[in-house]
């Protein structure tokens, strides 16, 4: 067996067709590890011959590797119900684990972000690479509940073809994700001691919409581009007044 493709799932029954549709040509296997979904989930992923093993939320670190254990083939491509393989990205895969003796053995791949209805092209929302295909064995990831890290001291190499990611679809589902982000973040940073300053969070929110709205040129992606901007200092602001209100209690 060459390829299994990984995935974690929990309530993705709009993203997951779109997601296995465009895997399933070159998938020898899909493994499937649920999060108590409540709505057709589990159904669709079994349509398209997954395996499907449901377990409870250990973060996504954990959860993650529980997927990593269960595949069998050589080659793992381990991505998220929202990311869609692009087809020019569907034949460097193929090329890339077929070769008999590739010399990298983890490889990041380039990600365009489409969010409400739009492709984001600047800001830090796309052209940036994260690991998703490597050989079985290469590494893991840490035991981070968000912002986890895949571990390896394999060779890495880069595909430049494009993993398309469908963020968010409107504001009202961003708000929400926006939610539950922020607390376990600073749930997260307050595990980890970490503390800040009423100054140091006024500056950092200030600078997050600096960073990605004019050094990033976020402004090139119009109304859209100004929003995210936004979003993203109040994200920065939020997840630190929770960590204060962690410390307080």
């Amino acid at each position: 067996m060459n390829l299994s493709v990984g995935i974690i799932t929990h309530n993705e029954e709009r993203d997951l067709p779109r997601t296995l549709e465009a895997v399933k040509d070159i998938a020898d296997e899909i493994i499937i590890v649920d999060n108590e979904s409540n709505d057709d989930t589990i159904e669709i992923a079994r349509s398209y011959g997954a395996k499907v093993y449901s377990e409870d939320w250990k973060g996504f670190g954990d959860q993650k590797n529980s997927v990593i254990d269960k595949c069998s083939g050589r080659w793992i491509l381990l991505i998220d119900a929202d990311e869609e393989i692009s087809p020019e990205l569907r034949e460097s895969i193929k090329k890339e684990i077929s070769l008999p003796n590739n010399p990298n053995k983890v490889f990041k791949i380039n990600f365009l972000s489409i969010c409400f209805g739009k492709k984001i092209h600047y800001g830090g929302w796309s052209n940036f690479y994260r690991v998703r295909l490597f050989e079985r064995g290469s590494g893991k990831y840490d035991n981070m509940q968000v912002h986890e890290n895949f571990i390896t001291t394999a060779p890495i190499g880069k595909i430049r073809e494009q993993i398309l990611h469908h963020t968010y679809r409107d504001l009202d589902e961003y708000l929400d994700k926006f939610n539950k982000y922020t607390t376990k973040s600073a749930e997260q940073y307050y595990q980890g001691g970490k503390k800040k300053s009423v100054l140091g969070i006024y500056f950092s929110s200030y600078f997050r919409f600096i960073k990605t709205y004019f050094i990033q040129f976020g402004f090139l992606d119009g109304y859209e581009g100004f929003l995210l901007s936004k979003l993203g200092a109040t994200t920065i602001l939020l997840k630190y007044s929770k960590l204060r209100e962690l410390y307080r209690k």
